[in-house]
């Protein structure tokens, strides 16, 4: 499972790019999403790779994202109570891990799909160059786990 985050506006960029983050429901800045690992979405990353950056995300960061920033339809913050009474899990570590193990789809538990983010604490590394090359952009791996807290 990828969590991919949006690091650059929309000022400037082709259709067929911009075409492309609409599909992955990016459209905004610091706006994030987590998709399988499957080669029409690889397909759909590198085309992107100049506007975004992502990784594999673990359990814990993924546990803390949906219970800082999970939003249910209408606004409304996840809890556990919420998924004990509406869904077959029992806490937010469980969707969790049923996310990432691709067992069940946000959408099926009635979680917005996009996670609205804040900018990073202590700012991106910068946002024209790649990671390779010491900026923000492209695939991380495990360290986007480290950048999703710091906009959590």
């Amino acid at each position: 499972m990828f969590l991919v985050i949006r690091i650059r506006g929309r000022t400037g960029v082709k259709r067929g790019i911009s075409d492309t983050m609409d599909m992955l429901r990016l459209n905004r800045i610091s706006h994030a999403v987590l998709i399988d690992e499957n080669d029409s979405y690889k397909g759909m990353l590198q085309k992107a790779k100049d506007y975004i950056t992502w990784g594999e995300v673990d359990v814990e960061t993924l546990t803390k994202i949906i219970s800082k920033r999970g939003r249910l339809v209408g606004d409304v913050h996840i809890s556990d109570e919420y998924l004990q009474e509406n869904t077959d899990y029992k806490s937010i570590d469980e969707l969790a891990n049923a996310l990432i193990n691709g067992e069940v789809k946000a959408q099926d538990v009635g979680m917005k799909p996009v996670f609205r983010f804040h900018p990073p604490r202590k700012g991106y590394k910068g946002i024209r160059k790649p990671v390779t090359e010491g900026g923000s952009l492209g695939y991380r791996g495990e360290d986007i786990n480290d950048l999703a807290l710091r906009m959590a």
